[in-house]
């Protein structure tokens, strides 16, 4: 218990230097006659951070009285294992026979309870922050089975391209964000449309991506939010369409995020890093039985506060308890992710001059207004219940409600010369928007999932029904801000909001809108082995959409793209139907080579918080191509994955700034050819080398409302890429554990948009580390951007948003 004592201190101190200057309070906001008053009642951020920790510590304080966790301990030092009694066998009178269908219910509920628990000494050996018995998914890279298949189906049967990033690669590199982890996977990015900075946004192989969250969707896809690594045990990423599994989603591709499951061992452990722009990190994790038989449950929390690089302060508070229950057949689960984000938005960046990010200048310089904040407030629970009926069928039912609440200032993200732009050297037409979200998202899933043989085939089926209700509440207003004097010498001279006049008219963006989606699916995966080397899979999803954008006041000069103005108490509504669908078949021709075919087609409902501005556009369509082979030797020790892709994609929702310099959508079509390869290979027993590559070429094919940028290339999307990491192991005077890495990204360059006229240069960063591990302790030292070399992580469309600088950070972990 002292090192939970220990950091509950350490909690403390983040909460008492939790009031952060750059957040001011906002009391009224002035709009033009029409738009009303807006109130901001907000809770004072000290309380606020106060509460979330007694939560999550509350949580933890009681789950540790629970009897049965005691029980696995002595009043000295954990045990092996609780006492453990066998009564001698009895004879018993001759019963009837049961029914055969009764026996193998019986036969599955015997082997699910009597699964006995991995030992405390091999507990301790896991390194990935002490998670424990390690019962979700390991192994060699291809024996894995993602759960985003649905099917249970190993990678290595896939007729796709799918990526597993596990926790123990993140936790050598010190990450602490699905933001630094995705680059260890090939084909994906950060940046495109609307990347502030104060939210995760990812393209696929140069197209948008969707985050889930143990398969359930984050919601809004352009107004997301940024994600830590509370509790994740592995990412999941699928690339390419994924509409025929999860309907409505972007082309590129989905990532899913997968937390560990509750342990029937009772352990627990903490870490805490510190290091460069005033970082602190703590995340603390229990789980173990209760005293309910089956019943087991953990409890994952992380507070966080920065500084920040640029001084781009950040506070995040999360608790996250799950609970599951073994009975009968059943396998119920409850998780509540509860989350308070805080970010500092930076649109502006190192503004764009003479096409490229300003030189001359440190990249410490700041354009955007120095009160600028993006906070949020997130809770979600689920419930899910997965049925074991009999041993070919079985039923899981999933239902998930997500809650967001979206208090944002932030400066406008684009340049033009009817907007902001420069003037010798002085830069004008800034403004300011102020934006408060309400999101609330339903989804419920029926999924059956049938396993049977159709003569020398066996099938596994998944069919499926699927429910999303979503209700979007959106208020923005824009306000001038003065200019500053001189670009090379940059100082913002707004101080507060007070003094500005958030307006609503023609030249300054808004809207006060409500609007309600209701999504329908109906759908089937088909995945078969029609030898022991041929697998076969095919899948069809039947959408209805229904839409509805309900504007609250009349904007002067708001309109659809076909002419109609929106009119406040007016109702827009569209309906659409589209099916989607992939076949793919794979064939495994030699022991550890098999290439694979596949051809998907996808749908994206284009209404979210930033696409509706000029009204419902019809759903984005995607068709993509894809042929590949996999690679295994050496006994699945070194695992290379190549593949090549073709994505046609139409309707595409872009950004461009109009004739009165505001932000408005239009919508292009687009092509991407590429390859890309992934390596994961153990060299020995000490070395290891993860690698990946992607080349591609995106350009715009059709643009009937900007014909100028056809054969450009879409916003955020580089030529190439590349990423390398590797790790070796050794001892020091006979005494295990020690580790060093080091790794390197690289990034061609990226357009703020598809007029290609600014873009952000191409860079290299190197990272490395050293740590130290035994069964309980853990110590690293982690150092990125070695060079301190000045790089861009996206293009915005106003200037480049910084990547930081060299930094050092120190993370200790303990578990037990």
């Amino acid at each position: 218990m002292y090192g939970i004592q220990r950091h509950n201190v350490a909690a403390d101190y983040y909460y008492s230097n939790s009031n952060v200057g750059r957040h001011v309070k906002i009391e009224k906001l002035v709009r033009e006659p029409g738009v009303g008053t807006r109130v901001n009642n907000r809770v004072d951020i000290y309380q606020r951070g106060r509460a979330y920790c007694h939560a999550g510590f509350f949580c933890i304080a009681m789950v540790a009285f629970l009897p049965a966790s005691v029980q696995a301990q002595t009043t000295d030092r954990p045990t092996s294992l609780p006492p453990v009694q066998i009564d001698a066998p009895k004879n018993r009178p001759a019963q009837k026979r049961a029914p055969a269908t009764a026996t193998a219910a019986a036969k599955r509920r015997t082997a699910r309870s009597n699964q006995p628990p991995k030992p405390a000494a091999q507990t301790a050996a896991v390194v990935d922050t002490g998670n424990g018995p390690n019962n979700n998914n390991s192994g060699p890279p291809l024996q894995q089975a993602p759960s985003l298949g649905k099917t249970g189906t190993k990678l290595e049967d896939l007729p796709v391209s799918v990526q597993i990033i596990p926790r123990e690669v993140l936790t050598e590199q010190g990450t602490t964000t699905l933001r630094d982890a995705v680059t260890n996977a090939s084909g994906i990015n950060t940046g495109g449309q609307d990347s502030l900075g104060y939210f995760d946004h990812f393209l696929i192989r140069g197209l948008n991506a969707q985050v889930y969250t143990d398969g359930f969707s984050d919601g809004d896809q352009l107004g997301g939010l940024t994600h830590t690594l509370n509790g994740v045990r592995r990412i999941e990423i699928l690339e390419g369409p994924g509409s025929a599994l999860f309907g409505s989603g972007p082309p590129g591709g989905t990532i899913n995020i997968v937390h560990y499951d509750p342990s029937p061992v009772f352990h627990w452990g903490s870490s805490l890093q510190a290091g460069s722009f005033g970082t602190v990190i703590n995340s603390n994790y229990v789980t173990g039985p209760t005293t309910i038989d089956g019943l087991n449950y953990r409890i994952d929390t992380t507070f966080s506060r920065a500084d920040g690089f640029r001084d781009l302060a950040s506070r995040d508070y999360e608790v996250r308890p799950e609970f599951t229950w073994h009975v009968q057949d059943h396998t119920l689960t409850f998780a509540l992710d509860a989350r308070h984000i805080e970010q500092t938005p930076d649109s502006y960046g190192l503004i764009y001059l003479n096409g490229s990010p300003i030189t001359g200048v440190s990249t410490s310089a700041k354009y955007s207004t120095p009160f600028s904040f993006a906070d949020q407030d997130y809770i979600r629970p689920t419930l899910t219940d997965k049925w074991d009926v009999t041993d070919f069928l079985t039923i899981n039912n999933r239902f998930s409600y997500t809650h967001r609440d979206i208090d944002v200032m932030r400066n406008n993200d684009s340049m033009s010369s009817t907007g902001t732009h420069i003037v010798g050297d002085t830069l004008v037409g800034r403004q300011l928007r102020s934006q408060d979200d309400s999101d609330g998202s339903l989804d419920y899933q029926f999924e059956p999932v049938w396993k049977f043989g159709t003569g020398s085939v066996q099938h596994t089926l998944l069919t499926g029904f699927e429910y999303q209700h979503q209700v979007l509440d959106t208020q923005r207003r824009t306000a001038d801000l003065p200019n500053i004097a001189n670009i090379f010498a940059p100082t913002p001279p707004e101080l507060s909001p007070a003094s500005l006049n958030f307006q609503c008219d023609a030249k300054h963006s808004c809207d006060n809108d409500h609007l309600v989606a209701d999504y329908y699916g109906f759908y089937a995966t088909d995945q078969m082995d029609l030898t022991d080397k041929w697998k076969l899979r095919v899948g069809l999803r039947q959408d209805f959409y229904h839409e509805v954008l309900d504007p609250l006041i009349t904007v002067p000069g708001r309109f659809t793209n076909t002419g109609v103005p929106l009119i406040a108490g007016v109702p827009e509504s569209r309906n659409d139907s589209p099916v989607s669908w992939n076949v793919g078949t794979l064939y495994k021709i030699y022991p550890g080579i098999s290439p694979y075919v596949g051809v998907s087609k996808s749908y994206l409902s284009n209404f979210n918080s930033e696409n509706t501005f000029n009204g419902i556009g019809a759903p984005e369509s995607a068709l993509q191509y894809e042929a590949g082979v996999k690679f295994s030797m050496f006994h699945d020790k070194v695992v290379l994955d190549t593949s090549a892709f073709n994505i046609s994609r139409d309707n595409v929702a872009t950004l461009f700034s109009n004739s009165l310099g505001q932000e408005s959508v239009a919508f292009d079509s687009q092509l991407i050819n590429g390859v890309e390869a992934s390596l994961d290979a153990a060299i020995t027993e000490q070395w290891h080398l993860l690698a990946n590559a992607t080349a591609m070429e995106a350009v715009v094919t059709n643009a009937p409302q900007a014909l100028t940028t056809v054969g450009n290339h879409p916003q955020g999307v580089p030529a190439y890429m590349a990423n390398l990491w590797s790790t070796y192991k050794f001892s020091i005077g006979g005494v295990p554990g020690f580790q060093v890495g080091a790794g390197v990204n690289y990034r061609d360059k990226t357009y703020s948009d598809t007029t290609n006229v600014n873009s952000v240069p191409a860079f290299v960063i190197g990272n490395a580390m050293i740590g130290w591990d035994n069964a309980n302790w853990g110590v690293a030292l982690n150092v990125k951007n070695i060079t301190n070399e000045r790089y861009f992580v996206a293009a915005n469309g106003a200037g480049g948003f910084v990547g930081e600088g060299l930094g050092a950070f120190v993370t200790v972990r303990y578990h037990e």
